[in-house]
């Protein structure tokens, strides 16, 4: 599974580079449902975007695997980035376009199994950082 993960991780940077930075890119093999892994997405334009996004990324995962690397993959999971649990998993967890691999945890109230985290990183939302620069004198 590792192998998938660093290929998944390379796609990560990919939409990074064209979409923004994700907050949490990651793989999530649940409790409850073995065999199977959620892929566990938060970005600010994921928000901005809503169901668009989610349809975008899913697209993109299914053209980038194989057709027996996909069936490895459950569901594309949107965690949205007001949500607590986010921040406790990037505190916890910091990785930017790496592979950390965790096991046994509880990550949103779900038992989680094992996880291969790829990115981990609350990303300040880009309009207070246009605001501090305009601020400070709209330095450039």
């Amino acid at each position: 599974m590792r192998e998938l993960a660093e290929k998944l991780g390379r796609l990560e940077r990919t939409l990074s580079e064209e979409k923004g930075p994700f907050d949490l890119f990651a793989l999530f093999l649940r409790e409850d449902a073995p065999d199977v892994w959620d892929l566990v997405v938060a970005a600010q334009w994921i928000d901005a975007d809503g169901p668009a996004a989610l349809a975008a990324i899913s697209r993109r995962v299914s053209a980038f695997l194989r057709p027996d690397e996909i069936t490895k993959i459950s569901r594309v999971v949107v965690v949205e980035r007001t949500d607590p649990a986010l921040k406790a998993i990037t505190s916890a967890t910091p990785v930017d376009h790496g592979l950390a691999e965790v096991a046994n945890n509880t990550f949103f109230g779900l038992a989680i199994r094992r996880a291969f985290i790829i990115t981990a990183h609350l990303n300040p939302p880009p309009n207070k950082v246009l605001q501090r620069a305009a601020a400070a004198g709209g330095r450039r």
